[in-house]
């Protein structure tokens, strides 16, 4: 194995936290300064109100990184920063793909859409989807409580989750993110998600675990999101992937740019399909030969957790820092 025999899996929101890649940006890579700069000039245009890159990583505190406008460029901007880095050091993947948000971070990768245009669609992206977070919350009167969100739901096969959701009628709550053998996330209104975690443990599952994101994603309920983003999706520029790409949607391969254009737009509102996706992966890096890892390319560690879950024998190897990448075993 040498440092082209990889596949790159970005993270998604969640993974966030203050501060994240700027080690990378301390480390004077002239890579990762280009992108920072990159970053600033989009994020100061516009609608866009932050005053540079680096002060959105480096100010944005852990409450305000969970609203979806801010964690959207800042969670993208490290996933980017991670890659860049990884090429300086010699990297560089042979196909690649995105866990929900970091999808995003894969399509610059894979060469579907410039790095400018990446940061600026998922600036808007974000933006259109905390508008329909905060009309949810306001129609719920307000109260953290009583608003829609997500939760993970562990310890039950993501066909008996939802086959478990189809025999009570369920209404209100989504099956969000197929996410592994033994994990599936849910959005859906408190009340649905209430009857949900009751409904779930009843059943067998180990835990229901109400998760700290902004709304709930991947669903019908965050609709009005996917048709205020759609304009602006149109003007960009989608190419046909320069390296295999995996989509969340489909959990398949993308052929063409106008595919991922299209998904991107289903994106919002469909399941995010990661165990399809993580099988998919796994066969085609065994017809590749050779021994072959995964590297997950931005903070955190939550997808080796589900690669874990769902593959053996290919390594995913932590790539979120410097201090990860030096320590890759390769």
């Amino acid at each position: 194995m040498n440092k082209t025999d990889l596949v790159y899996l970005f993270p998604g929101q969640g993974a966030q936290y203050q501060g994240m890649a700027l080690d990378f940006l301390d480390s004077k890579s002239p890579a990762v300064k280009k992108l920072f700069d990159q970053a600033s000039a989009i994020f100061k245009t516009g609608a866009y109100r932050f005053d540079s890159a680096e002060s959105l990583l480096r100010d944005s505190d852990a409450n305000s990184l969970k609203r979806t406008d801010l964690s959207q460029p800042a969670l993208t901007l490290a996933n980017l920063a991670a890659a860049a880095f990884l090429s300086e050091q010699g990297y560089e993947p042979k196909a690649c793909a995105g866990f929900s948000l970091g999808e995003y971070a894969a399509l610059a990768c894979a060469g579907v859409i410039s790095v400018e245009d990446c940061l600026r669609l998922v600036t808007v992206r974000g933006m259109a989807m905390q508008r329909s977070v905060d009309c949810l919350r306001e129609a719920a009167g307000g109260n953290p409580e009583s608003a829609p969100g997500m939760a993970a739901v562990t310890g039950l096969a993501p066909e008996q989750a939802e086959a478990i959701m189809v025999q009570w009628g369920a209404e209100g709550v989504y099956a969000a993110n197929f996410n592994s053998p033994r994990q599936l996330v849910i959005s859906g209104t408190a009340r649905a998600l209430a009857e949900a975690e009751h409904r779930f443990k009843e059943s067998g599952a180990k835990r229901v675990i109400r998760l700290q994101v902004a709304g709930p994603f991947h669903s019908p309920l965050v609709a009005d999101a996917a048709s205020a983003f759609s304009p602006f999706l149109e003007s960009v520029t989608f190419n046909d992937p320069e390296i295999p790409l995996y989509s969340n949607v489909t959990g398949k391969r993308i052929a063409s740019g106008a595919e991922a254009k299209a998904l991107a737009l289903l994106h919002i509102t469909s399941p995010v399909r990661w165990l399809a996706v993580q099988e998919v992966i796994a066969a085609d890096i065994r017809c590749y030969g050779g021994t072959a890892a995964c590297l997950e390319v931005g903070p955190g560690k939550v997808l080796q957790g589900l690669w874990k879950d769902s593959v053996s024998g290919i390594p995913c190897y932590a790539a979120g820092t410097v201090e990860d990448i030096r320590l890759i075993a390769l």
